[in-house]
């Protein structure tokens, strides 16, 4: 059929054409970003999940929802190896110009912008040639100690002031809330803390791979009192296949009850696969209905692409030793493993393994479900893994 009136879109955080099973996180956005803007006590929250489950995708909807509602929101990415002070700098210097726009000067507003300009002069050694660009006088004692956890939180509350002060309100975004550093998560959740208990209208809304809520609560032991933990996962059998059916009918084509049954069963309901077979589904098909057989053929079309490229730019990113340890993951299987049984695969001692775990942990290719066990954070990995490595390194000859 066409492929200029394909629906289906598979992106990295590409908003699907039906975005199915989601509308009580959407729901619970709306209320808290409605309850924070009213000055009432609520929640912020992190999105938890595997890749592949739409989390950026529902972060982006997040920041659309809070803008419509008044809010300066800004969505960051949080990468492996970039601070957070170079992350929340620029996006909370434009909040702070656009709350110094109104005709009236507001010293609550002129105050975070020397904070702002006071943090930035005490994080400048760490971010090496970052400049700010702000020429105004910093506020001398205020979140410029150098020390992350003290400073974050008084730049938080100055910048909440600023927007109470304004009648208006804050959403920060933030995603792969996982790689942060430590210190760093720490000091974002003790900002939180901060804010929380002056009741100003500033929230954070974040998602990361499952490991977050061990290294939130890790960090500080209230994380799991201050913030909510809803869990992302593949799509049920009814949302699945309104997200392949909605956007067809849209279009004037149908599927075969055989062919929906199909691609929900080979990817497990996960919205990015059901995303990447239904395109590729859509371009091989003739005519309406797209046909089991269609399905069938699709299969390679859509496992090639993925292996080029969701599944391939993370297999990229291991050295030799991590690709073996995954490996041996994909020899006992989807999962979760014990830490001991992928250790005996490898035929190696537990403890000889832990740095590689560990390391692929903090990568986020691994999580830990529960204490000892092992589990991908890419789903259907494991079958990637026995298609790029078809022998198992530790048994060949």
């Amino acid at each position: 059929m066409d492929p200029i009136r394909n629906p289906f879109v598979p992106g990295a955080g590409t908003p699907p054409p039906a975005l199915s099973g989601r509308e009580d996180i959407l729901r619970k956005a709306e209320i808290t970003l409605a309850r924070i803007s009213q000055g009432r006590p609520s929640k912020s929250f992190f999105l938890i999940g595997l890749r592949g489950v739409g989390k950026t995708v529902l972060l982006n909807r997040v920041q659309e929802i809070a803008e419509t509602n008044d809010y300066k929101a800004v969505l960051v990415e949080a990468p492996e190896n970039k601070p957070l002070a170079a992350l929340l700098l620029p996006p909370l210097r434009q909040i702070l110009f656009a709350l110094d726009r109104f005709e009236n000067v507001n010293e609550h507003v002129k105050r975070g912008l020397r904070v702002l300009k006071a943090f930035s002069g005490a994080v400048k050694v760490s971010l090496g040639d970052f400049e700010i660009g702000l020429d105004i006088d910093p506020e001398r004692g205020s979140a410029d100690s150098g020390d992350l956890e003290t400073d974050l939180p008084e730049l938080f509350l100055a910048v909440a002031r600023a927007a109470a002060a304004r009648h208006t309100a804050i959403a920060i975004i933030i995603d792969e809330v996982q790689y942060l550093r430590e210190n760093e998560l720490s000091a974002l959740i003790m900002a939180m803390h901060k804010v929380t208990q002056k009741q100003l209208p500033l929230v954070l809304i974040g998602a990361g791979l499952p490991q977050l809520v061990g290294l939130a609560g890790k960090s500080k032991s209230y994380a799991e009192r201050l913030f909510d933990f809803p869990v992302i996962g593949a799509l049920t059998e009814s949302d699945a296949r309104n997200a392949l059916e909605e956007p067809a009918r849209r279009q004037g084509v149908m599927f075969e009850p055989k062919a929906l049954e199909k691609i929900i069963n080979v990817t497990q309901g996960y919205p990015y696969f059901l995303q990447e077979w239904g395109y590729h589904a859509w371009n091989i098909a003739e005519a309406s209905p797209i046909t089991i057989e269609t399905v069938l053929a699709a299969n390679r079309s859509a496992i090639d692409s993925l292996d080029e490229s969701f599944f391939g730019v993370r297999f990229d990113r291991l050295t030799p030793r991590e690709k073996v340890y995954l490996r041996a993951m994909a020899e006992l299987g989807a999962g979760p493993h014990r830490s001991g049984d992928i250790a005996e695969t490898l035929g190696a001692g537990v403890q000889t393994v832990a740095p590689l775990r560990n390391g692929l942990i903090k990568k986020g290719m691994i999580y830990s479900p529960a204490h000892g066990d092992t589990m991908f954070t890419v789903p259907l990995f494991d079958e990637f893994m026995k298609r790029i490595m078809p022998e198992f390194p530790a048994r060949a000859g």
